[in-house]
C-alpha cells in the first residue's frame, strides 16, 4: 500500500469526518446548500483548517458528477458564471489569511459565519439586492475570499440568491453549480500557496465516495413540494454541527 494512502487512512478522526461527509452530502443533495456549513465545524475538531478546506475541495469532484449535470440546464448561466469568475479573484487572498492565521481563530470564524448564516436563513431574512453584473461580481469576490479563508463558500452566495425572486428550482441549481465549481477552483490557488499537500488530496479522494453517495441519496429523496421540510431538516443538522464544533469541548 502506498505510504501516502497509509498515512491518510491513519489520519486522526477520519471515521468521524467520513460520517459527517455522508451527512453533508445528503443535505447538499436535497437542499442545494449546507455541505460546508456541516462539514467544516466538525472536520476542524480533528484536522487543522488548511487540511479540512483542501480535502473538502477535492471531494467536491463528487458533486461535479452527481449533481451538477442536472442542475446545469436549470441555472441562470450568466449570473452564476460571473460569480464563479470573480470568486477565483477573491480566493487567493482568503487562502493567504487561512494559511497565516491562528488555527483557533479560523475555527471560531467558521463557527461564527455558520451561525450567522443559519440565523439569517431561519429568520427568513431577505435584503433586496441589485441583479446587476457589478453586484454579482462583488458577491463572487467576497464569496471567494470567505471560502478561501474558512472553506465556507455558501453563506454569501446563498443569502444573495435568497434575496431574489427566482423559483426554488433555479435557486437550488444556481447554488449547486456555483458551490461545486468554486470549491474545485480553490485547488489551484491552494497549490500555488503550498497548501495542497499529497495528504490533503488523498483524504479528499477518500471522502469523495461517501460525499458522492450522500449527494445522490439526498437528490433521490428530494420532493419539491416538501421543500420547506427539507430546509428545516438542513437547519437542524447545521445547528448540531455548529454546536459540536465549539472549541469549548476540546
Amino acid at each position: 500500500m502506498p505510504d501516502i494512502l497509509t498515512t491518510a487512512l491513519a489520519q486522526s478522526g477520519l471515521g468521524w469526518v467520513a460520517l459527517i461527509t455522508v451527512v453533508a452530502g445528503i443535505v447538499y443533495g436535497f437542499a442545494g446548500f449546507g455541505a460546508a456549513l456541516i462539514f467544516m465545524p466538525v472536520a476542524t475538531i480533528f484536522w487543522v483548517p488548511e487540511l479540512a478546506v483542501a480535502s473538502f475541495s477535492v471531494s467536491a469532484l463528487a458533486s461535479l458528477v452527481t449533481l451538477v449535470p442536472r442542475a446545469w440546464g436549470q441555472m441562470d448561466k450568466p449570473s452564476v458564471l460571473t460569480m464563479i469568475a470573480f470568486s477565483v479573484l477573491g480566493a487567493p487572498v482568503g487562502i493567504y489569511v487561512l494559511r497565516t492565521s491562528d488555527v483557533v481563530h479560523i475555527r471560531w470564524a467558521v463557527l461564527v459565519i455558520a451561525a450567522v448564516t443559519l440565523a439569517a436563513l431561519m429568520s427568513g431574512w431577505r435584503q433586496k439586492l441589485s441583479s446587476l453584473r457589478s453586484t454579482q461580481a462583488a458577491v463572487g469576490t467576497v464569496t471567494g475570499f470567505v471560502g478561501g479563508a474558512t472553506g465556507l463558500l455558501g453563506p454569501v452566495m446563498l443569502l444573495f440568491q435568497l434575496s431574489g425572486t427566482e423559483p426554488v428550482a433555479r435557486v437550488r441549481a444556481n447554488s449547486l453549480v456555483f458551490l461545486t465549481v468554486s470549491s474545485l477552483l480553490l485547488l489551484p490557488s491552494m497549490a500555488l500557496q503550498g497548501m495542497l499537500s499529497g495528504q490533503a488530496v488523498m483524504l479528499g479522494l477518500l471522502l469523495l465516495v461517501p460525499y458522492g453517495i450522500g449527494a445522490k441519496v439526498g437528490q433521490a429523496i428530494f420532493i419539491p413540494r416538501f421543500e420547506v421540510f427539507y430546509r428545516i431538516v438542513a437547519y437542524v443538522i447545521i445547528a448540531v454541527a455548529i454546536l459540536m464544533g465549539l472549541p469549548f469541548w476540546d
